[in-house]
């Protein structure tokens, strides 16, 4: 299985879209430094994530999510939040703070 997901970073008030077969470990990745798309902004937070059966699926969502401007980017968040976090929580991407990893979305709940 393949994740697709959104990280928010507050400092820099950005987004970042991506996909994995290994999503804690990605996470880790990104709030470590070793991505050069990310290496800015840490820590990033997992507000968003999905699981597709193949990577081609994941890079075919990953590719519309990356086109979404911000503004849009903010909606679908908001739209498909609740959905997300129950997924989040079965997959157990609810770690501690202290590894980066989590599912408390930057808006309000609806």
């Amino acid at each position: 299985n393949f994740y697709v997901y959104i990280l928010y970073s507050e400092t820099a008030n950005s987004y970042y879209k991506g996909q994995t077969s290994n999503l804690n470990h990605r996470i880790g990745r990104h709030n470590k430094g070793y991505e050069k798309a990310t290496k800015i902004g840490a820590p990033w937070k997992l507000i968003w994530c999905t699981q597709k059966r193949t990577r081609g699926e994941a890079l075919i969502l990953e590719k519309k999510l990356k086109n979404l401007t911000k503004e849009k980017t903010i909606r679908f968040i908001q739209k498909y939040d609740e959905e997300s976090r129950a997924l989040m929580a079965d997959w157990g991407c609810d770690q501690d703070a202290d590894r980066s990893v989590s599912i408390r979305s930057p808006f309000p709940a609806h």
